[in-house]
């Protein structure tokens, strides 16, 4: 039985029909440039999950039909056409293609590239990320870290000392303070003046502004949305607050929804749609904030496709099995949505990369910082 394009090509449509801001997003005041940027990142997240996780909303108008602007980017590595995470994130963070596994160092030589998360940190934006999977895991890490091979985890919970960060919502506990080296970096985080928090409560938190933390999750990665997990929309909105405190100049956050793809990469339906109904409402919970501040850029997309989902004929709208071609990544283009000031920079079609050059032109900083 063929596959079902006919999403892709509606969302295709949509990125050159887009350009007129929605009825959602005229009745907002934008500024003229964004002080904050909450750039979203589905991890497997393409076309068909978002088709899927639309059907799966049901009645209303979903949250995908709220952006007043759609582009597509590229999603291949600088060595193969399939990318993974650590080289699409690095492409986000950094806006060069990398090797794939590659943490935020480009090649040949493998020099640390400067993320757009460290440089606003050092010119005194707050920063923070928001994921469900661990601090050391490709896509955080990718923003924060440096090193060869994604897989070196306790080295990748060290990169977070050389940088800032004012918050951090995420699993990985145990990379930080339950360590082959016996080196407990929660006690010198501590020592810097972060407040150091595990579970899920935010009822502990310097939401205030006064001072930097990390809530962890869990101490390695989080539990999946399909079984106890709840805490990503929430916490999405708690860290544009806080965050909004923390600097005049403005914030920059990073929100993941991190174990969309390790549903495709399972085939396990029900916990991708458990996936992206979270992942949904955590965009919601972006859309709002930025609904009322008028200052807020929010940026969602994925790094890759997974799985090779489709959409097949012969089911109800909402009841409907998505099939799979494969347990891996694909290099099918990925959807960008955007919404607020300077969101029309991300109509059209592109590479992953620019991604992070457009958000320096929102900035007002044409293409970025030298690299």
């Amino acid at each position: 039985m063929p596959r079902i394009l006919l999403p892709a090509l509606l969302l295709f449509f949509a990125c050159h029909s887009a350009r007129k801001p929605s009825a959602d997003a005229s009745a907002v005041v934008f500024a003229e440039r964004p002080k904050n940027i909450i750039l979203m990142i589905g991890d497997g997240m393409a076309t068909p999950q978002i088709s899927a996780g639309l059907y799966w909303k049901g009645a209303g108008k979903s949250v995908w039909e709220q952006f007043s602007v759609v582009g597509f980017h590229k999603s291949h590595s600088s060595d193969e056409k399939v990318t993974d995470s650590a080289a699409g994130a690095t492409a986000f963070s950094c806006g060069q293609k990398t090797f794939n596994g590659a943490i935020g160092v480009l090649p040949p030589d493998n020099r640390p590239c400067r993320t757009i998360l460290e440089e606003l940190d050092a010119r005194g934006w707050a920063t923070g990320m928001v994921v469900t999977c661990s601090a050391t895991h490709a896509t955080p890490a990718s923003f924060i870290a440096h090193q060869d091979i994604r897989a070196y985890t306790e080295s990748i919970a060290e990169d977070y000392l050389n940088t800032e960060l004012d918050c951090f919502i995420g699993g990985g506990s145990g990379y930080f303070d339950d360590r082959p080296d016996k080196k407990n970096l929660l006690d010198t985080l501590k020592k810097r003046g972060y407040v150091i928090r595990r579970g899920t409560g935010f009822s502990r938190l310097p939401l205030d502004g006064e001072a930097p933390f990390m809530l962890f999750t869990a101490e390695r990665e989080p539990p999946t949305a399909s079984a106890t997990r709840r805490y990503l929309p929430e916490a999405t909105r708690k860290a544009c607050q806080y965050l909004q405190k923390r600097s005049p100049k403005g914030f920059f956050l990073m929100v993941e929804g991190s174990q969309i793809d390790w549903a495709l990469h399972a085939n396990d339906r029900n916990w991708l749609k458990a996936e992206m109904i979270d992942f949904d409402a955590t965009v919601t919970a972006a859309l709002d904030f930025a609904r009322t501040d008028g200052n807020t850029l929010v940026i969602v997309t994925g790094d890759h496709e997974c799985g090779g989902t489709s959409l097949n004929p012969g089911e109800s709208k909402q009841t409907f099995r998505p099939g799979f071609a494969s347990r891996m990544h694909s290099a099918a283009m990925v959807p960008v949505f955007a919404f607020g000031p300077r969101a029309e920079l991300f109509s059209g079609i592109y590479d992953n990369t620019a991604i992070y050059n457009k958000m320096w032109t929102a900035l007002g900083n044409g293409s970025g910082p030298a690299k």
